[in-house]
């Protein structure tokens, strides 16, 4: 979800990978494994996409969140709804 976003991002505002990865003070072919989802960003690099790319950080930090669970819950896909509906009313609890 995040690595096609910001692929579509770049592409849509015509930026070169390695100016992406300048930016992130990363090297090219670390951005390119993000951008390929073989590698996660890191949480403090979503603002900063954010800023390049002229968008709302809160909608990066939500396709960046749900690429965590993601991967967190995949190897157990038939629990994985019954633990994310008890975070969801948890999280409703806490509010």
């Amino acid at each position: 979800m995040f690595s096609e976003r910001i692929k579509e991002l770049r592409i849509q505002n015509q930026m070169p990978q390695r100016q992406l990865a300048a930016a992130l003070n990363i090297d090219t072919a670390t951005y390119c494994k993000i951008e390929r989802g073989e590698r996660k960003a890191k949480k403090e690099q979503v603002p900063i996409l954010s800023r390049l790319f002229n968008v709302n950080t809160e909608h990066l930090l939500v396709l960046w969140l749900a690429d965590q669970v993601s991967a967190v819950v995949s190897d157990n896909q038939q629990i994985a709804p019954q633990a994310l509906s008890l975070v969801v009313e948890t999280l409703k609890q806490e509010r």
